[in-house]
């Protein structure tokens, strides 16, 4: 039986820090307000020449070296990204040109928001399975700094930019071992952003009903999990790891406690980073590979949750 095997993570975040202190000289806020609201303290900011496909880049040859793959091993790229540079050429596209391996197929997805990289993970696992494929990049870049409201204290403190990636490889040995999406449409209206047009502003900024989104993030992530661990006929006591969608330390905090798991359990950047959006799954992942908390054998979960509304996990034995 052919798996999904994960080889290699890296990541990218740009180089200025904004802090909520910083923001307190920008908006009606504070530091108290946000971190009691979302738990986070700090994002960073992509510079002028910074774009979702210079981020991807830095976090794709990051995550290649690690995984000691030449770029010309991979036969598929997918890129999740709700900021594109471009509306086309796709972000995956501009990738590849920059990484020189012109030819594999490589795409986009960004109707999925924040739960876009299990989405592009899940596709990439079933390539993999099939023998269709040997090996994938699967990215999550974001410059969500670029489509929010920078006088709305309600959504711009809690959002950031960077890229996090991961080069998936065939194997004989169990990697990916499940995957779960879901969406539904009738709740389209929580969160979403326009699409700027000649009539419309110069640009457009996330519009989000945050109580709403809370509730339905709680109790369908808990949905998830059941179906996840049932899938797999496992416990949640075998889960050694939860990698989720940075998004609000209180949907973090319920997940954690539906898992039973301790916080030194969570893999956390919520604090340093914000909501990088589909970025946010695997950069929290690659750090915590990164500073040797995550080992391989263990079993993590992940799971996403964003616009659409869309939804969807990962069960992977790192």
């Amino acid at each position: 039986m052919i798996y999904s095997k994960i080889l290699g993570t890296g990541s990218y975040l740009p180089e200025k820090v904004l802090t909520n202190f910083d923001l307190e000289k920008m908006v009606d806020t504070s530091n108290d307000w946000i971190v009691e609201r979302s738990g986070i303290r700090e994002r960073h900011i992509a510079a002028a020449d910074e774009n979702a496909a210079t981020l991807a880049e830095k976090a794709a040859r990051a995550a290649l070296d690690t995984a000691g793959v030449d770029a010309k091993e991979i036969d598929m790229i997918i890129v999740s990204s709700t900021t594109p540079h471009l509306v086309f050429p796709s972000t995956a596209c501009l990738l590849q040109e920059k990484l020189g391996i012109a030819g594999c197929p490589a795409f986009d997805l960004n109707a999925t928001a924040c739960a876009g990289f299990m989405y592009g993970l899940s596709i990439a696992d079933q390539y993999i399975r099939t023998g269709a494929i040997k090996k994938a990049l699967v990215i999550g870049s974001e410059v969500m700094s670029r489509v929010v409201d920078w006088s709305d204290r309600t959504t711009c403190v809690l959002f950031g930019d960077g890229s996090g990636a991961m080069v998936l490889g065939a194997s004989n040995e169990p990697g990916i071992l499940s995957t779960h999406l879901h969406a539904d449409g009738t709740h389209k209206d929580v969160l979403y952003l326009p699409q700027t047009t000649k009539s419309s502003p110069e640009f457009e900024t996330v519009k989000m009903m945050g109580n709403q989104l809370f509730k339905l993030a709680v109790n369908t992530l808990g949905s998830l999990f059941d179906e996840t661990l049932a899938a797999n006929n496992i416990q949640k006591s075998e889960i050694d790891w939860l990698v989720p969608h940075q998004a609000n330390m209180r949907i973090i905090e319920a997940m954690r406690k539906k898992l039973d798991l301790p916080m030194e359990r969570v893999a956390i950047t919520l604090d340093k980073q914000g909501n990088t959006s589909s970025a946010s799954i695997p950069l929290a992942l690659d750090e915590a590979v990164r500073d040797g908390r995550i080992k391989r054998g263990q079993l993590l979960i992940m799971e996403g949750f964003g616009g659409g509304l869309a939804w969807g996990s990962a069960l992977v034995r790192y």
